[in-house]
Parts: C-alpha cells; sequence; structure tokens
C-alpha cells in the first residue's frame, strides 16, 4: 500500500520575458480592479440592504394585497355563490333531463327498439328464404346456359381463331424478330462502342485540365497559405494567447486581492461606524430608555390593562345574564302560547326491574320454578 504523498503536478519552467510580461500586467490590472471591486462590493451590500429593508416588505405587503384583492373575493365567490349555484342547477338538471330521459328510454325506446329489432329479424329471415329458395336456382340456371352457349361459340370459332394466328405470326413477328437481330441490334452495339470511346477521350481530357489546375492552385494558393499560417499567423497566434490568459490570470489575481481589500475597507468603516452611531444608541437605548419603559409598563400599561380586563370581565357577564334572561323570556313566552310541551310516555319495559332480576340463587324458569 502506497502511504506516500502524491507529487503535484510539475509545471513548466518559465523563461524572464514571462515573469518580465506578467508583473506589469498585474500591477497595472490590480490599480485599474481595486476601484471597480470596491465600488462593486459598495452597489451589492446597497442592494442587500435595500432588498432585506425596502424591497421584501413591499413585495409581501403587495402579496398580501393581491390575496385580498383578487384571490380572496373569488375564493368567496366561488364558494359561497358558483358551488351552491353549480349544486342547484345540477339537481335542477337532474330532475328536469336526467330523469325525464331515463323514464323516456326505459318506457318508450326501449320497446321500441326490441319492436325494430324483431322486425328486422323477420325481414332478414325472409330475405335469407327468398335467396336460398328462388335467388339460387335461377342464378345456376342463367350460369349453365351461359356455359352451354360459350361452348358453342368456342367451336364455332376455333377455326378462325387459328388462321388469324397463322397470318400474324408469318406476317408481322417473324419480319419484326430478323429486323431486330440483323439491323437494329449491330447498329445499336456499333453506337454504343462509339459512345465508350468517346466517353474514355472526355476522361482523359477532362482528368489532364484537372491535373494542371490541381497543382496550378496548389503553387499559387495552397502553398504561399500554409507559410503564412506557419511562419506569421501561427506564432502570432501563441503570442496572442499567451498574452490573454496572462491578462486573464491577471485580472483574476488582482480581483480576488481587491476583494480582500475592499472587505478590510468595509470592516474598517462598519468597525468606525459602529463606535460613531450603533454604540451610542445602544448606551441610551440600554440605560435611558430601557427604565424609562420599565417605570411606564409597571405604573401605567400594566394597570391600565387590568382595568381593560375587569371591564371585559364584567361585560362578558352582564352579556352572559342578559342572553340567560333572553333565553328564558322566549320559553316563558313559547309555554304561554303553547303551553306546555308533551312529556314522553313511559314504555313498559320486557326486562326484569332491579327488584326481580336475576341471580343464581334464585329458579326463575319454568323447569326450576318451585
Amino acid at each position: 500500500m502506497d502511504l506516500e504523498k502524491p507529487a503535484a503536478p510539475s509545471r513548466q519552467p518559465e523563461g524572464c520575458l514571462v515573469v518580465a510580461v506578467r508583473l506589469p500586467v498585474r500591477i497595472v490590472v490590480l490599480v485599474l480592479v481595486v476601484p471597480v471591486r470596491m465600488v462593486w462590493d459598495a452597489l451589492v451590500a446597497g442592494g442587500r440592504l435595500l432588498r432585506d429593508t425596502v424591497l421584501r416588505p413591499f413585495g409581501r405587503a403587495l402579496l398580501w394585497l393581491g390575496r385580498a384583492v383578487f384571490v380572496w373575493p373569488f375564493v368567496a365567490l366561488w364558494r359561497y355563490a358558483v358551488v351552491p349555484a353549480g349544486r342547484a342547477l345540477g339537481w335542477l338538471g337532474h330532475v328536469l333531463v336526467v330523469v325525464p330521459a331515463g323514464w323516456l328510454y326505459r318506457g318508450v325506446l326501449t320497446p321500441l327498439g326490441h319492436a325494430l329489432l324483431w322486425l328486422a329479424r323477420g325481414a332478414g329471415a325472409g330475405l335469407a328464404w327468398m335467396y336460398a329458395r328462388l335467388l339460387c336456382p335461377v342464378g345456376r340456371a342463367v350460369a349453365w346456359l351461359l356455359t352451354g352457349a360459350g361452348a358453342v361459340l368456342a367451336a364455332l370459332g376455333f377455326g378462325a381463331y387459328t388462321a388469324v394466328a397463322w397470318l400474324a405470326r408469318y406476317l408481322i413477328a417473324v419480319p419484326a424478330r430478323w429486323l431486330y437481330t440483323w439491323v437494329l441490334a449491330p447498329a445499336g452495339r456499333a453506337v454504343a462502342w462509339c459512345a465508350r470511346g468517346l466517353g474514355r477521350v472526355l476522361g482523359l481530357l477532362v482528368t489532364g485540365a484537372g491535373l494542371a489546375l490541381y497543382w496550378t492552385a496548389r503553387v499559387l494558393l495552397v502553398l504561399p497559405a500554409l507559410a503564412l499560417w506557419r511562419w506569421v499567423l501561427a506564432p502570432a497566434g501563441r503570442f496572442l494567447g499567451f498574452l490573454g490568459r496572462e491578462l486573464a490570470d491577471a485580472l483574476g489575481h488582482a480581483w480576488r486581492v481587491a476583494g480582500r481589500i475592499s472587505r478590510a475597507v468595509g470592516r474598517a468603516l462598519g468597525t468606525l461606524f459602529r463606535w460613531i452611531l450603533v454604540e451610542p444608541v445602544r448606551w441610551v437605548y440600554r440605560t435611558v430608555l430601557t427604565p424609562v419603559g420599565h417605570v411606564v409598563r409597571d405604573a401605567v400599561l400594566r394597570p391600565v390593562a387590568a382595568g381593560l380586563r375587569a371591564v371585559g370581565r364584567v361585560t362578558r357577564e352582564a352579556l352572559a345574564t342578559a342572553r340567560d334572561t333572553v333565553r328564558q323570556t322566549r320559553a316563558e313566552f313559547r309555554r304561554m302560547l303553547f303551553g306546555e310541551p308533551r312529556r314522553p310516555e313511559a314504555v313498559d319495559r320486557r326486562e326484569p326491574t332491579a327488584h326481580d332480576t336475576r341471580t343464581l340463587g334464585r329458579s326463575t324458569t319454568a323447569l326450576t320454578k318451585d
């Protein structure tokens, strides 16, 4: 098991030209980036303070206002108007449409459909009987007659057909075959041989012209462009890439260093602000406002709260007494108008009472009765 720490990747050695270019670039970039980073950090801190103290409470207030203006009225309208109206319309639709439609389907359409189905089955059976008993025999007879007529016509026209076929063979087919074999085929082969020769000649000409154009373009365009790329553009690109990498590294390093400087300046300003404003306000709050607030709470607010609680208690008791009085008055008025309410009649229970309950020491059945 290898317990040795793996070696860090080795960096390529850098020359004096790289160091001579890197140090001035980093110094210049640091001088230019530090003010930008400090302004950026100040803007970030101000944006966070604005977000936490203004925008977030304002957004919450807007959210609550939007709910109060747009969401809650529509929810109340849906819950207390649309849903009851929909239920009422559904009940009316069920009573006025579904129930009559079901009755119409069960009492009218179903018997009518059964009757139509019975009639269709009867008509189908009649048509099947007509097809099997009438149409099939007639069709077989017609087919037999047509077969016989065809055989007679074939027997009569066989000789004429043979003569016409012999004439067509020796007047058309044999001369056409001879013309194709001894005239058209040799002419076609000659034309094809000439076309192949002409194609080869044209191919040789095109190939020679292409090779000439290729070498002309290579000598006049490709080789100068290759030399320009290899000896001019590639070294210039490498140098520009080196400058770009060094500039990017310098910007990153300067941004990080400027961040540390900005953080130190911010902490110094925060400490100064705390000692100038925050600590005096805190001392005033602890030594002056807190004792005054305790005195006001103990001398004014607590007696006032106790008095308000006593008033509320007396008010609740008065309201409870008034409700009891109103309830009794309503009961007396109902009794005066309608009389005493009917009391429930006693029901004769079949179970034994408490004095005549069954016990293990007494015989209460017909078999063990004394």
